[in-house]
């Protein structure tokens, strides 16, 4: 059997309240700055929940215009037709796309044939939808009338291969919170297997609506009791006193690269993906299973033949749920064992809040960034680190740590979940 080809992570973008460059991003996370707020988009007061991350109002124009000297002529005259009349989620992963083909070093060279999109997301258009709903009360005739394109996820990774002029594969993978470690998973695949060069990953935003946060803070998932006054205190993984997670705006995008593609142009690389593997806890309910979690961080060592050892840093899911946070580290020391003690582990989300299905890109993108560094950022919002949690979370410090392997953790509703490893490159 021939040997599969090796895949790189050649670019990398981001857009979250701290950040929409890479060096931004980083250095506002390494500082231990909050992206949480009140929300601000038109109902969002109605909702239990008051606070999370929001990216209502971006200029999505100042950054088309950032972007646009850099493109070719024929994407940016694409590109900028695309935004105009893109819905909200769908603007930002349009940039956020073209942001990374050019981190990537491919605003030109590629072969569009080669080339392909995968969306990591589901449900991305709910306020869109939500807000048609409302109209369609008061007057049918006046919603949206392209509401039956921009309404389906699959408009997302087809305007962005329009916007590219690509005509390899385009479309979207749901998986709840582990969703853009899943379209990973498909795109490391599209490259091994299925005779592709090169493959966007984006993980979108999650356009919440009113409904959204009011159901999840019912179900108790996510944070409302406390903190509207203090949103930047919200979101605390580790913390005796966490509530819940906090729900946040943001996209990433990863560009995936076959090795000697890269290394034929010079490309910069960022990582080898090494591997991603998903498993599921047989249960459609969204409660942490460490058994299920452990299963697939194992099948993921197997599959690559890393050593547990030779991990040095887990970007951890961490969501600050009572629950999730602590049967993650139960998990993390059932497969690492005594190793587990040397690892450093840190919580994105405590400074981001739970970018959900675009989770997994946003926080790898911080976790990269973090590996060329050299230093960890804190998992911030720690006043009374919780007695079960007894492994080193970069508790309120950042910590100069050399990591060569690192680990990256999803957990999605429904038991659902998948995790990445990455290697430093050579």
């Amino acid at each position: 059997m021939e040997k599969a080809r090796r895949v790189v992570v050649s670019g990398m973008a981001i857009n979250v309240p701290i950040g929409d460059t890479l060096d931004t991003f980083y250095g506002n996370l390494i500082a231990g700055k909050s992206a949480i707020t009140r929300w601000r988009f038109e109902g969002a007061d109605r909702s239990l929940s008051k606070v999370g991350g929001d990216l209502t109002g971006y200029d999505t124009a100042a950054k088309l215009d950032a972007l646009a000297s850099r493109l070719p002529a024929d994407v940016t005259k694409r590109l900028r037709r695309l935004v105009k009349k893109a819905p909200f989620s769908t603007r930002l992963t349009l940039l956020c796309a073209a942001d990374g083909m050019l981190d990537a070093g491919l605003p030109e060279g590629y072969d569009p044939d080669r080339t392909g999109v995968v969306v990591g997301g589901h449900n991305l258009a709910n306020n869109l939808v939500y807000r048609n709903n409302v109209q369609f009360t008061v007057e049918p005739e006046y919603i949206d009338s392209m509401l039956a394109l921009h309404g389906l996820d699959t408009d997302q990774a087809a305007s962005v291969g329009d916007a590219l002029g690509l005509h390899g594969p385009v479309y979207t993978m749901g998986g709840a919170c582990a969703s853009a470690n899943l379209a990973l998973r498909n795109a490391l695949d599209e490259i091994r297997y299925h005779d592709l060069d090169v493959m966007i990953v984006a993980g979108a935003v999650l356009d919440f609506s009113p409904v959204d946060l009011q159901a999840m803070a019912i179900m108790g998932a996510i944070s409302w009791k406390a903190f509207h006054d203090e949103p930047h205190r919200a979101s605390r993984p580790y913390d005796a006193d966490r509530e819940g997670f906090i729900p946040a705006h943001g996209t990433g995008v990863l560009v995936l690269e076959e090795l000697e593609h890269a290394r034929r142009r010079g490309a910069r690389l960022h990582a080898e993906v090494l591997g991603v593997s998903t498993g599921s806890d047989g249960s459609h309910l969204p409660v942490p299973s460490v058994e299920g979690q452990a299963r697939t961080m194992r099948r993921l060592l197997r599959s690559t033949g890393v050593r547990p050892e030779e991990v040095d840093y887990v970007s951890a899911h961490a969501t600050s749920t009572p629950l999730g946070d602590v049967a993650e580290i139960r998990s993390i020391k059932e497969v690492f064992g005594s190793h587990a003690q040397k690892l450093k582990i840190n919580a994105t989300k405590s400074m981001l809040g739970h970018t959900c299905w675009a989770a997994p890109a946003t926080e790898t993108v911080a976790a990269l960034l973090q590996m060329r560094h050299g230093t960890l950022h804190p998992s911030i919002n720690i006043d009374r680190l919780d007695p079960e949690v007894d492994l080193d979370v970069c508790a309120n410090r950042a910590v100069v740590h050399p990591v060569r392997t690192l680990l990256k953790n999803s957990f999605g509703f429904g038991g659902i979940n998948c995790c990445a490893l990455f290697r430093k490159p050579d």
